[in-house]
């Protein structure tokens, strides 16, 4: 299996604005999040073994930190016509299974994956009061098959600290996963990963 890196977007960066379908079709926009209140945006898919080793940690983080106040979305931007496990059908059903209470989103054009330099699901970005980044980076050490327990430690303590009005540490690692899976020839200039499965 091929690990691909996050591209590790500079600290600092604003919030690209994205307006895409849940898996029912209904809109979520950035425009309609709070004013004044930190947001997570993941990036995930169906089918990786990296997003599948954090399906119920992912949960019920998630569940956790909406309740303290934590705007979290989840967008999918595999191209679905090499991987229909990913399509939004699939997504509505994953999402239910999953017990997530997170939007999680379609991007079909692959156009916010971009606007994000997301490259690898799971990607997680995380910004602060002001809409700028203040964390980008991993769950936490556990990987597939490496025997540590999942526990969100690296993303939570950013969440917390956020949540606080505290600053990020920037000492911060990539997450690592499959890459999106782009269509062909859309491929953005800062992505050099291999389609891992």
């Amino acid at each position: 299996m091929v690990m691909t890196a996050s591209t590790m977007l500079p600290l600092g960066s604003d919030l690209p604005e994205f307006s895409l379908p849940d898996a029912d079709g209904k809109q979520v926009s950035t425009a309609d999040l709070p004013a004044g209140k930190p947001v997570l945006v993941m990036f995930i898919c169906n089918h990786c073994p990296f997003v599948v080793h954090l399906q119920q940690a992912l949960a019920q983080f998630g569940s956790e930190y909406q309740e303290r106040g934590l705007s979290v979305i989840a967008i999918s931007s595999n191209d679905v016509s090499t991987h229909p496990a990913d399509a939004p059908e699939k997504m509505a059903e994953m999402a239910k299974k999953s017990g997530w209470t997170f939007p999680y989103l379609y991007d079909e054009t692959q156009q916010v994956a971009k606007a994000f330099r997301a490259a690898c699901t799971p990607d997680f970005f995380l910004f602060d009061q002001n809409h700028k980044l203040a964390y980008r980076g991993q769950f936490d050490d556990s990987r597939p098959g490496n025997g540590i327990e999942v526990t969100g430690a690296d993303l939570r303590s950013a969440c917390d600290a956020v949540l606080a009005g505290q600053p990020v540490s920037e000492s911060q690692k990539p997450s690592i996963g499959c890459n999106i899976k782009w269509k062909q020839g859309q491929e953005p200039d800062y992505f050099t990963g291999i389609a891992a499965e």
